[in-house]
């Protein structure tokens, strides 16, 4: 049964807070919230939060966001200028017209959006890894594509400020100033659209001809109000778009008392704490996953390797697969086995043929026609199906999933075992997790996923 909405009222009172002003701003620009929910910072998972005032039934709107009042590069006070001059703004992020959009609003007294962007002073609570010193960083992160990405991240953001964004500003003194929208304001901002921005779905072509032409994605956009609902895998509200709205639907029941729940998408912990600056509790995040470098596969396949005809054939097959994937490429396992199964599929049956049938395939430029398809494939490299696969398959990921866990930086000779042991024993000691900063303990979280999957799949594939 639908509940009735209405407009959010807020009391009058002497000075307002910015939670009080953004809920009146809500209400000018027509954004109708249920009468069943209400925004809070206590009782929430972090910092604002949406709670639940009496039991919600599935399908129920929570709240409606007319599209005038979403915050992007075509709705912002220099949305023409951005667009005369869109060809000088393109970069490998997509991010630009939006960023230079949030630092002249968020820097203009009279913004439309001020009351809700002055929800973020100054970013404080920004704490993605990004703002994290280089050394915490790769102290608590090594091993898990954090530190890594972070830094891909970093020299992107300058770049593109150097090269775009400074240029443009300078040609447009009377919008932008470069000493008050500084690359510090910058990168912020950059962080503020990873962790709340959100991007409208493609829409489906119908016309198949120009499918292998893969559409550019929707730039994202900062949605008033979606953004204050936090995420968990296992979510009970879901934002819907159509022509002349947005609308966060309940899409499972809620208790009275319980917080409503978003999801950003199937992210791994690793990827939530990049991106946005938290983790979900070990074990709750569904999506967690581990990465095995395709690199590592090679590495183990060569070690020890005392004939210079079979080390030939082992170089000629890895040059093979790396022209069959791409650069940089990793297996990527879940906690139901692994995702990519048809690239790990594809490796290790090019790693592990004969001098016979490498010739044949080589020959053959290729496998001609694979007698399994995709479905006995993922059943194969499932958990289930793990521990049935050929004796050198299993050898080679179990060999593989030990290097990666050796990427952690645990100490040099320390059993596997014990390297998930002693962060299990640390998540459960709660006098010693309580004695952890928040990094640490994210920071952990991540760790812990990581390894407690590559340990699994070790156990999975034990000859």
């Amino acid at each position: 049964m639908a509940t009735e909405a209405k407009r959010v009222k807020v009391d009058d009172g002497a000075e307002l807070t910015p939670l009080q002003s953004f809920l009146q701003w809500c209400d000018r620009v027509g954004l109708v919230l249920s009468s069943k929910v209400y925004v809070s910072k206590e009782g929430t998972a972090a910092e604002y939060g949406m709670l639940a005032k009496d039991n919600i039934e599935e399908g129920e709107v929570l709240f409606t966001i007319p599209r005038s009042a979403l915050l992007h590069q075509g709705t912002t006070k220099v949305s023409a200028l951005l667009e005369k001059e869109k060809s000088s703004l393109e970069s490998s992020s997509g991010w630009v017209p939006l960023l230079l959009s949030l630092l002249y609003e968020y820097t203009t007294s009279q913004s439309h959006w001020k009351p809700y962007l002055s929800l973020w002073t100054n970013f404080k609570t920004l704490d993605h890894p990004m703002f994290w010193p280089k050394e915490e960083r790769e102290r608590l992160l090594r091993g898990t594509g954090v530190p890594e990405a972070v830094d891909t991240d970093l020299n992107n953001i300058q770049r593109e400020y150097t090269d775009v964004v400074l240029p443009f500003m300078i040609r447009h003194p009377d919008l932008w100033n470069p000493n008050t929208h500084t690359l510090e304001l910058y990168t912020k901002l950059v962080a503020f659209v990873m962790a709340y921005s959100f991007q409208e779905p493609q829409e489906e072509e119908d016309d198949e001809e120009d499918e292998e032409e893969e559409q550019a994605p929707n730039p994202p956009m900062m949605v008033p109000m979606a953004d204050m609902l936090n995420h968990v895998s296992n979510h009970n509200a879901n934002l819907e778009f159509t022509p002349d709205s947005l609308k966060m639907v309940c899409v499972r029941p809620v208790r009275k008392g319980d917080e409503v729940f978003n999801t950003y998408g199937q992210m791994a912990n690793w990827q939530l704490l990049h991106m946005y600056g938290f983790t979900e509790p070990y074990p709750s995040n569904s999506n967690d996953t581990a990465d095995i470098p395709v690199t590592n596969l090679y590495e183990v396949v060569t070690q020890g390797i005392q004939s210079d005809l079979y080390r030939q054939l082992k170089e000629e097959q890895w040059e093979t697969l790396c022209e069959m994937m791409q650069e940089k490429a990793a297996f990527i396992f879940g906690k139901q086995g692994c995702l990519t199964d048809t690239e790990l599929h594809t490796a290790l049956k090019v790693l592990c043929m004969s001098q016979e049938e490498f010739s044949d395939f080589k020959d053959n430029e290729g496998w001609e026609e694979d007698d399994e398809d995709d479905e006995k494939i993922s059943q194969a490299f499932s958990n289930e199906g793990l521990p049935e696969l050929k004796a050198p398959w299993k050898w080679l990921i179990h060999e593989a999933a030990r290097l990666t866990l050796r990427s952690y930086g645990d100490e040099e000779g320390k059993l596997e075992d014990n390297m998930v042991d002693g962060d299990r024993a640390l998540m459960e000691d709660k006098a010693a997790a309580a004695g952890l900063s928040c990094r640490q303990w994210r920071a952990l979280q991540v760790r812990y996923g990581q390894k407690s999957i590559l340990h699994r799949l070790m156990e999975l594939t034990k000859s």
